[in-house]
């Protein structure tokens, strides 16, 4: 259900180190003033409303730059929506230390905090399509390590785990995995939040969920050793539910804050058809990312998944995590911002 990063980052080596390089290149400025940037490139947003680093290499940066170079103008400024904004980096397992080094300096080059996603545990999602994960419990740690040994002491916020609580609680994960599950999400819980400028977000599921029924697995997976959780990542639910439902779950565990991932909740869940939750149409980006959401426990707005990045081959998109211009391009122009 949810993407890995795309075909045009497998050379996962490479791509982190083009992000140094690129980091160099593009405005680091509070002022995110887009109207004095060359064409196709884009600048960090404001520190102090989002502290996040927007990524001058990602997919939708590069779908700008062509869109220009074609002429365009019109399609690059939708884009630029996305392009503009910071987005969650999903770390690949096959480089995982190299990647989290890699962003985190990148990050740091451009004084802001990088946004990363942690998206391995075994048998993950169910068979789906972003099915795959770690071979065994070994293999994950040996992963968590190396990602914690990639961030190491700059700043980063880290989502853990996307629908691996939530999938525990529907069925959806035999239950003879349950167990190992929260052993391995609480090891990683203890592992990320050890480190001195990292923040973890264990993630807890959506608006359509029972929130009763995640109060005890976040607990047996280490939420009082988290920073909080994160809701609707890849989702649709809107900020308004999304808000509600992460109160009704941080009342019982202690008042933990949370994170809601407004990537593309601009028009609410989409409710026709089979998978409603893979790549629907008529849907929006929502809320740009930011700290200042108004609300105690509400930590941030974030664009954990990559609006433009199919989530699987249904309704006509490309695999998993792969850049999807066409569907970028109606998410832009549904856009409200």
């Amino acid at each position: 259900m949810y993407e890995r990063r795309g075909a045009g980052a497998r050379a996962s080596v490479a791509v982190a180190g083009a992000v140094l390089l690129l980091a160099g290149c593009f405005s680091s400025g509070d002022d995110g003033n887009e109207a004095n940037e060359p064409a196709g490139e884009v600048s960090q947003q404001p520190k102090g409303d989002d502290p996040f680093w927007v990524n001058p290499d990602g997919n939708a940066a590069e779908q700008v730059s062509t869109f220009t170079e074609e002429g365009k103008k019109k399609e690059a400024e939708l884009i630029r929506k996305i392009a503009a904004q910071p987005t969650g980096q999903w770390v690949t397992p096959e480089s995982a230390e190299d990647e989290a080094r890699g962003f985190t300096e990148a990050a740091e080059k451009a004084d802001r905090d990088a946004l990363l996603v942690v998206y391995n545990i075994p048998h993950r999602d169910c068979g789906q399509f972003s099915q795959g994960g770690a071979a065994d419990g070994n293999a994950y740690r040996e992963f968590i390590d190396q990602v914690a040994s990639g961030i190491g002491d700059r700043n980063a916020t880290v989502i853990l785990e996307p629908d691996a609580l939530l999938h525990v609680v529907d069925g959806c994960t035999a239950e003879e995995f349950h167990q190992e599950r929260l052993d391995l999400l609480k090891g990683a819980v203890e592992k990320l939040s050890s480190l001195e400028n990292t923040k973890v977000y264990l993630d807890a599921g959506n608006a359509g969920s029972n929130p009763s029924d995640l109060y005890d697995p976040l607990k047996r997976a280490g939420i009082d050793q988290a920073d909080g959780f994160s809701v609707n990542v890849s989702n649709f639910y809107t900020t308004e539910d999304s808000t509600q439902y992460g109160k009704e779950l941080s009342a019982k565990i202690g008042n933990k804050p949370f994170v809601i991932d407004t990537s593309r909740n601009g028009n609410g869940p989409y409710t026709e058809g089979e998978d409603p939750w893979c790549n629907p149409p008529g849907r929006a980006l929502g809320e740009e990312p930011t700290t200042k959401t108004g609300d105690d426990l509400v930590d941030a707005y974030l664009w954990v998944k990559r609006p433009g990045e199919s989530d699987g081959t249904c309704r006509g998109g490309p695999k998993a995590g792969e850049w999807w211009p066409e569907y970028a391009l109606n998410l832009a122009k549904a856009s409200r911002q």
